[in-house]
């Protein structure tokens, strides 16, 4: 066990240590504010405070992780290393930034409470991010501080062993329409049709028909070959279905059709099903409220995970209202068309609700990778050497690696082209040496 000394022991600094030591490096750690205690303890111990004790292993601590609130903190980033960070700490300290406060600074997500200006979907963007100006949006930051603090905690403490974490995927489909043509209603049908004619979308119009006609499987019934998937690949698939109402931003299957209730449960056999909150039900309690109802009725058991629509987060009330209905795990944590680690990391946090300073029982589980990023990439080998590449990054550090694809990606329209292969590729990763 690590014991650490410090001059406060506060909610914010036992969430860190907790995230960093037990979480990341697998090491149980404990606190004391007295000095005859730390002394005593023959195990693992360093001290946090604004000045040593003596020789110890010592890292010099922030302000932040003893304030309340929100402060404007002046943050110069620097190279360390093969990587970066900030809160430089001096030459005293044993490692030369103070990773708890900077990992605190990503992990409780503190740019995103301050003044920013968000997108036509009210999201926070990339370019406002430090990891982006900083251009480090694309390594596992605190993952890899993690590693170097325990490293040098390993140098200080030759014999204590560590132990080591291995690397995992948990890749998620997210599902805003289940079906491209069928089970659309009438009404929609026929507003689709005239909309086809009238545009002269003729291809559009032969295959909706032919759908309709049941020549043709419809394009965006993947969901065979997700299954398929699932049955060889040991990490469970997470499919996220929308079934919200009709809106301008939601429009997928009515909920009350029998065989969209039907592919719930089918797909439920194999993988974890999740709800994906519509775009209204992001702000509005009582509309996710009923979503959950809806999706607990369909799989006859209690809702674990959510995914918001447009991926979109207002922090915190978009965490407060899952943690209302009991929802315990989130999967919205990303960008949608950068790839990188939008909180820093590649290891699942809890939430840390800045306002309230408390530890929530809310996991996060950042994704790294949307499918709508690769498309950037113009060739198929440009995809896979990007896939590539962050796997390697988050391997590095035994992470884990969330990517997120939709139904429709593994369908055969053109631009998808190839994108079986690179999903394919990712549920590989975890076998290769």
């Amino acid at each position: 066990m690590l014991l650490v000394y410090t001059h406060k022991i506060t909610p914010r600094l036992k969430y860190i240590f907790k995230q960093i030591c037990t979480r990341i490096l697998d090491v149980p750690v404990s606190f004391t504010t007295t000095v005859e205690d730390f002394i005593a303890h023959n195990s693992l111990k360093m001290s946090y405070s604004r000045q040593p004790l003596g020789n110890e292993f010592y890292v010099r601590s922030h302000d932040i992780i003893f304030e309340q609130g929100l402060t404007d903190i002046d943050i110069h980033v620097h190279d360390w290393e093969e990587t970066k960070c900030f809160f430089y700490n001096g030459d005293k300290s044993s490692i030369p930034f103070d990773i708890f406060a900077a990992s605190f600074y990503l992990l409780s997500r503190y740019e995103e409470y301050l003044p920013h200006v968000k997108d036509e979907y009210g999201r926070f963007t990339v370019k406002d991010s430090l990891a982006f100006e900083h251009s480090f949006l694309h390594q596992p930051v605190v993952d890899i501080w993690a590693y170097k603090f325990g490293k040098a905690l390993q140098h200080k403490f030759p014999d204590y062993e560590f132990s080591k974490r291995s690397y995992s995927i948990k890749p998620v489909i997210d599902v805003p329409m289940a079906y491209y043509f069928r089970q659309k209603g009438l009404m929609r049908t026929i507003g689709g049709t005239l909309g086809d004619i009238f545009r002269f979308k003729l291809r559009q119009l032969y295959n909706r028909y032919s759908v309709l006609l049941r020549f043709k499987r419809d394009p965006y019934n993947t969901f065979k070959w997700i299954t398929n998937m699932q049955k060889r690949s040991e990490s469970k698939f997470i499919v996220f279905f929308l079934i919200g109402d009709y809106t301008t931003y939601d429009k997928n299957i009515n909920i009350n059709k029998k065989k969209f209730v039907s592919l719930i449960k089918s797909v439920a056999d194999y993988c974890k099903v999740g709800l994906k909150a519509s775009y209204f039900a992001l702000d509005d309690l009582n509309i996710l409220k009923k979503e959950k109802q809806k999706m607990e009725s369909v799989i006859n058991t209690s809702l674990v995970a959510s995914r918001n629509s447009f991926s979109k987060l207002n922090l915190p009330k978009t965490y407060r209202h899952l943690i209302e209905l009991e929802i315990f795990e989130d999967y919205t944590m990303g960008y949608v068309s950068h790839i990188g680690f939008r909180a820093g990391t590649c290891t699942p946090f809890l939430f840390y609700d800045i306002d309230y300073e408390i530890q929530t029982p809310l996991k996060v589980n950042p994704f790294h990778l949307m499918d709508y990023a690769l498309l950037r990439n113009k060739s198929q080998l440009d995809k896979k050497q990007t896939v590539k590449k962050i796997i390697n990054e988050i391997k590095k550090v035994n992470g884990t690696f969330i990517p997120v694809f939709h139904n429709y990606t593994f369908g055969d329209e053109e631009r998808w082209k190839g994108f079986r292969e690179l999903f394919t590729l990712i549920l590989d990763s975890v076998d290769e040496a």
